[in-house]
């Protein structure tokens, strides 16, 4: 068969995934938090997108509105992400839900008017809140006080390099060989810091950090110094050895133990790190007359618009390129509000279902968790497992029992040992959680205890899967927490 160059034709079909589709997705997936920087970038770089005032309606009919604005958020039916947004029709079935009897939470400053009285605004008082110090700002605070030239310098960088924690973590001889000072005055300086407020901080290590809280406590003896510098032992719960070490007896290691809990193994801690971040709902959960209610949170999220009015002003006696750019620019408005409606309305379809699923749990606590995965979600609502997955992702709802993840309602089951039921992992964990912390000091449970206690309660659950779930919920094996249990008194 001779080699040569040839041309063919073939046909094949694949999915293209179109710009506005991928975009929509992305969408699908943002916290409300995340969402509100999207929306900000968009109001800034597109001239016809426009916020609604906490006083307009939005109709349909006003002229500088877009299509699909008045279709409500909390509509509990809707299609899939891709099909939806693939076409501008969308639906109208409401929740079930009397909104002239029913009052929501007050998600927004515009739910709130008339709660003071007159129409003045209601004040503000977290507004004059001052900011939460931080580790390294009251430590700066002290350089100041404490030093001064060159040894205020090496203060500031031996306080950069403090981790939140309030440890030390650098070598001293690198530090002065980049300061270019010698190594005695790095370690003067450090003596220094040390000597900060909080007690403990600037340790290099846990038994530094603990020594440093035991001199500023005038507890730094002999005995005590010898204790700080065995602390595996002390973890490790070896009575004898540490009494034939340090020297002392009962009473004295059991003073000396009461003492050594005291101290801040932490100190950095007790000062606020970065900046938190608060978790908002992006959904309300409530229970009504006619049942439950779901309500996306938009106090966070401007409303948008479609200023078509400007769109006319602009493009009257405007060049073919800028009619063209314009056009472009309603294209993308326009599709903008309508992605965020079905957004709305998806994410209200899967929580309304969530809810439905796990109503055990929002009327009698997690103990009443069923178990629940992705694609029993989808195949109820008619869409795609990983559109799913997307809503879930990184949204919380707010409900009596507290705040939630929605990934948090999602989880495996363990089969009951009789009948067909199962109970969800959430709830066994729970289970596990209660045993751990009502145990007597001297009747420590076993995992094997644990899973015989699980099975009589009628969860069909092996030894090995009570460790894992012990594991991560932090909880240490029987004997770790019996040394625990001892060194509580």
């Amino acid at each position: 068969m001779a080699l040569g160059p040839r041309l063919d034709l073939r046909q094949s079909q694949s999915l293209v995934m179109t710009p506005q589709l991928q975009q929509a997705i992305k969408l699908l997936a943002l916290s409300n938090l995340e969402l509100e920087a999207y929306l900000a970038e968009a109001l800034e770089g597109n001239p016809l997108l426009d916020t609604a005032s906490a006083d307009s309606d939005g109709s349909a009919g006003d002229p500088d509105t877009g299509p699909g604005e008045d279709a409500p958020a909390t509509e509990a039916a809707a299609l899939d992400a891709d099909q939806a947004l693939a076409s501008d029709s969308g639906t109208s079935d409401d929740l079930d839900v009397d909104f002239a009897e029913e009052r929501f939470h007050h998600d927004s400053a515009s739910d709130s008017v008339g709660l003071s009285g007159g129409d003045s605004e209601a004040i503000d008082f977290d507004s004059f809140a001052g900011e939460d110090a931080t580790l390294h700002g009251h430590l700066l605070a002290q350089v100041g006080e404490r030093f001064g030239g060159i040894e205020a310098m090496i203060a500031e960088q031996i306080v950069a390099l403090i981790d939140e924690a309030g440890y030390l973590r650098a070598d001293l001889g690198e530090l002065a060989q980049r300061l270019g000072v010698p190594l005695a005055l790095v370690e003067a300086v450090l003596a220094g810091v040390q000597g900060f407020d909080p007690s403990g901080v600037g340790g290099r290590d846990l038994a530094e950090c603990i020594a440093i809280q035991a001199r500023e406590a005038d507890r730094y003896d002999p005995a005590m110094a010898t204790m700080i510098a065995h602390l595996d032992l002390v973890a490790k719960g070896a009575f004898p050895q540490l009494k034939r070490i340090c020297g002392v007896d009962d009473e004295d290691l059991a003073d000396m133990i009461r003492e050594l809990r005291s101290y801040d193994p932490k100190p950095g801690l007790r000062f606020g790190g970065d900046a938190a971040t608060a978790v908002v709902p992006d959904l309300y959960i409530r229970q009504t007359a006619k049942g439950w209610a779901v309500e996306v949170n938009s106090g966070t999220l401007p409303r948008l618009l479609v200023n078509r009015r400007y769109y006319s002003e602009l493009a009257e006696g405007a060049a073919a390129k800028s009619k063209a750019w314009l056009s472009e620019q309603l294209a993308g408005a326009n599709w903008l509000v309508r992605a965020l409606d079905q957004r709305q309305r998806t994410i209200v379809k899967v929580a309304s279902e969530i809810v439905k699923q796990q109503e055990g749990f929002f009327l009698h606590g997690v103990a009443h968790m069923r178990p629940l995965t992705l694609r029993q979600v989808a195949e109820e609502i008619g869409m795609h497992e990983s559109t799913v997955s997307r809503v879930t992702s990184n949204k919380y709802l707010s409900c009596a029992r507290g705040l939630f993840e929605l990934k948090y309602f999602f989880s495996s089951g363990i089969s009951a040992t009789e009948g067909d039921g199962a109970v969800s992992a959430e709830a066994v964990k729970s289970r596990i959680k209660a045993m751990i912390e009502a145990e007597d000091a001297r009747a420590i449970l076993s995992d094997e205890t644990i899973a015989q206690k699980l099975s009589a309660e009628g969860h069909d659950i092996a030894r090995r899967t009570v460790v894992k779930y012990r594991e991560a919920m932090g909880y240490g094996s029987s004997v770790q927490r019996r040394r625990q249990k001892a060194l509580a008194g």
